[in-house]
């Protein structure tokens, strides 16, 4: 196992302060702390050249998430966030980058997180391993709480190598991706920056054979949870095929928004007669839908000539037509996506929630509507777990995959369609 690839906690630990005097920037790793309420977050980012220009990789345990949109001007440094409008914007003072990172919210709230970065440290939180490291490997049941007292269960699963840590934590809303951190004395730390999500996660660990952990989590500037786990091999969440519903004797899921050009779309459009349609409620914004967007537009490619469609519904941070239109690019051009894409709303849940009121409940984004060859909704799939959760994530793709097939099999979709077409052609003589 490389630990320098997995965990910027390993190698180089005693490395020092490289870069000192430079002011400029430099192709190599750097160790970023972003500056939370809750303390220091770090994360790695490698910077290379590629050809004319400049390529990036922001390193997360096992994950290198390239950045394309990298630009440097002397001093300067500008990473526009691949898919996101998030950026990081930074200058070369005195052997290190300080600036800040920028993050999009609802509302046009934007956080501004300060950061400096230490060119050739690839550490995580500590230079020196912890002697004897707590062992945290394995699977916990985890409670986050919020300061106004609502709760949310999840699954943390973790694996450790002397004091590294990686993993992550499963959810209903979908996982929290890439972690990466230490065992220090007898606390945890983990972290994570994916071009999204800014999670700092504390905690202490405590109770007989070290089974029990409680701290708190920061979600960039504005968001606070206290969490605690228990070590528990049969930790699980809810099916994730039950958490959404359909309101009853409702069947199907209908829809009627506007494209990138602004020309609405509706499920009653032939290009839908007859289809099996999986509909995805999404946003730019969210890294989980990103996730599911990498695996949905292979997919498509894949089945599309043997009747599928996809449609995503996007829930952007904006109000603004344009802006949301423009934020949909981005994440259109991130993955190369080729399937239907609308812009339904914001991405606020109660405002989500009224455009799709054949929805009993709305949990989060993504949701995954799945419909039949006949317009009749068959599953709804609350949330993603994406690569990030290994065998979670190879068990849902093989499930998803049969159960496609499966529709994708069955009769009904030209006998729908004759249905449709006689039923638009009374609507037009009557």
């Amino acid at each position: 196992m490389l630990l320098c690839a997995i965990g910027l906690a390993a190698c180089g630990r005693a490395g020092a302060p490289g870069g000192a005097g430079r002011e400029s920037i430099e192709t190599g790793t750097y160790r970023v702390v972003l500056q939370l309420p809750g303390g220091e977050l770090p994360f790695g980012l490698d910077l290379e050249r590629e050809g004319p220009g400049w390529t990036g990789f922001l390193i997360n345990g096992p994950e290198r998430l390239k950045v394309s949109e990298v630009a440097v001007d002397g001093s300067h440094l500008e990473i526009k966030m691949p898919g996101y409008e998030n950026r990081l914007t930074a200058d070369a003072k005195g052997g290190q980058l300080e600036g800040e990172l920028v993050v999009s919210k609802l509302g046009g709230k934007d956080q501004h997180l300060p950061l400096r970065a230490q060119f050739e440290q690839t550490y995580r939180f500590f230079p020196q391993p912890s002697a004897a490291a707590i062992n945290v490997s394995g699977r916990w049941s985890v409670t986050f709480s919020t300061d106004d007292g609502k709760e949310e269960t999840a699954v943390g699963e973790f694996s450790q190598s002397n004091d590294v840590v990686t993993g992550t934590f499963l959810a209903e809303g979908g996982d929290h991706r890439y972690l990466a951190g230490q065992v220090h004395g007898d606390e945890l730390y983990l972290s994570t920056f994916d071009g999204a999500h800014a999670f700092l996660y504390k905690a202490k660990i405590s109770g007989p054979d070290n089974s029990a952990l409680a701290g708190d989590f920061w979600y960039g500037n504005a968001l606070h949870e206290r969490w605690t786990a228990k070590r528990d091999a049969n930790a699980a969440l809810r099916d994730p095929y039950t958490v959404t519903t359909l309101r009853a004797a409702t069947e199907g899921f209908d829809f009627a928004f506007p494209d990138l050009a602004g020309t609405t779309v509706t499920s009653k459009d032939a290009k839908f007669h007859g289809k099996v349609l999986v509909i995805t409620l999404a946003g730019s914004w969210c890294p989980n839908c990103h996730d599911e967007a990498a695996f949905l537009e292979p997919l498509y490619q894949e089945y599309r000539a043997k009747g599928l469609e996809v449609v995503s519904l996007m829930f952007e941070h904006f109000g603004d037509f344009a802006r949301a239109a423009a934020a949909t690019t981005r994440f259109r051009q991130q993955y190369g996506i080729d399937y239907t894409t609308l812009i339904a709303g914001v991405s606020d849940l109660d405002e989500a929630s009224k455009k799709l009121p054949m929805l009993s409940q709305f949990y989060g984004f993504p949701t995954t509507i799945i419909v039949d060859r006949t317009g009749r909704v068959r599953k709804i799939h609350t949330g993603f777990s994406g690569p990030a959760t290994g065998e979670h994530y190879t068990q849902f793709v093989v499930e998803f995959r049969k159960n496609l097939e499966q529709l994708l099999a069955e009769k009904g979709g030209a006998e729908h369609e004759r249905r449709s077409t006689a039923s638009a052609v009374r609507d037009q003589t009557s």
